[in-house]
């Protein structure tokens, strides 16, 4: 179960371990530090829009016992918690934030959700930090869950334990999901769009990945959401699995080859979103051209996104029709 894509990075992520860790013994550069935070909070930024915008549906994917209990009816998300560690001398955000209540009780329950994008030996005892902090401020039962998206299988543990050979003073757990370890295909039949998004952080293998996104986009197709919603799972896909222009020529074939009407559909969002990169990529050529003060610039940003556009595989016709250009002008990029 990705043997290929899960490991991929599983060198890196031991060589890089001690730089990315928020409790490592070694002390990195400062740029070493901030560029370490930047692409944490790119992830987290990613996995909490995905979470705030489909939690019930996360909920029943992933937590189907916890579901039946939450009063879905009754969510607000609160503000982000910024918690100090004086003697790291580091700041720890937590990632998302859910009150609620248990299905016929009256008081409030917070669900705390944390993004992990790389291993860290001492993630239990950030959890516990996070939980005792947040129990001080709201006095809550509170329901910790962490999500683990880094491409490497590993072991993650779930509770922090503190004991004596006389008495154990602490049990501290918390529910987890981790990604690379779950099979893919066995979540495409399910009518949620976490997991259409979640399939690109699954474990599938590198000779996979057309198929990964060929039935990303069938569930998008069968979920029918508005246009925000579909934007920012397609989004939150393309971020974690890009394929190559031979990969989406390969992927066009084999959507022609689907049943008729499916096939029209899936082609149909399949050009929608390549035309607003491609309508984005025509105006990017256009701005820079007139910063440059030179036609030249204009043509070449034009002319760019036409050699694109057929090394995927698209006639002259289709390009014309999506871009707007003259048919001479391709015609002469083809040529």
């Amino acid at each position: 179960m990705r043997n290929g894509t899960c490991q991929k990075n599983a060198g890196e992520t031991r060589r890089n371990l001690a730089a990315k860790s928020e409790y490592s013994t070694v002390n990195p550069t400062i740029a070493g530090r901030e560029n370490v935070a930047k692409q944490r909070i790119d992830h987290d930024r990613l996995f909490k829009e995905l979470l705030s915008t489909f939690f019930e549906e996360f909920l029943l994917l992933f937590f189907p016992d916890v579901y039946e209990y939450i009063d879905v009816h009754h969510l607000s998300f609160l503000s982000e918690e910024l918690f100090t560690d004086v003697t790291a001398g580091e700041k720890h955000r937590v990632d998302l934030l859910v009150e609620t209540k248990v299905k016929g009780e009256d008081g409030l329950v917070i669900v705390h959700v944390e993004h992990q994008s790389y291993t860290q030996r001492t993630f239990p005892e950030r959890m516990f930090l996070y939980f005792s902090r947040l129990f001080q401020k709201y006095r809550r039962r509170i329901l910790p869950i962490a999500i683990f998206s880094y491409d490497e299988q590993y072991d993650e543990p779930s509770s922090l334990v503190m004991q004596f050979p006389f008495l154990t003073v602490l049990d501290f757990r918390f529910l987890t999901v981790e990604l690379c370890k779950l099979p893919w295909r066995a979540y495409i039949r399910h009518a949620n769009p976490v997991a259409a998004a979640l399939l690109s952080k699954m474990g599938y293998n590198e000779d996979e990945k057309v198929d990964v996104k060929k039935e990303f986009l069938r569930m998008l197709v069968r979920l029918e959401l508005d246009e925000a919603k579909q934007r920012l799972l397609f989004g939150f896909f393309e971020t974690y699995l890009r394929l190559s222009e031979e990969e989406e020529i390969q992927l066009r074939h084999e959507v022609s080859q689907m049943e008729t009407k499916e096939a029209k559909r899936v082609m149909e969002l399949i050009v929608s979103y390549e035309q607003r990169g491609m309508e984005k990529g025509i105006q990017q050529g256009i701005e820079q051209g007139m910063k440059q003060g030179r036609q030249q610039g204009i043509e070449e940003g034009k002319l760019d996104v036409v050699k694109r556009m057929l090394a995927k595989g698209y006639d002259v016709d289709t390009i014309h029709e999506l871009t707007g250009l003259p048919v001479e002008m391709i015609e002469k990029v083809r040529q």
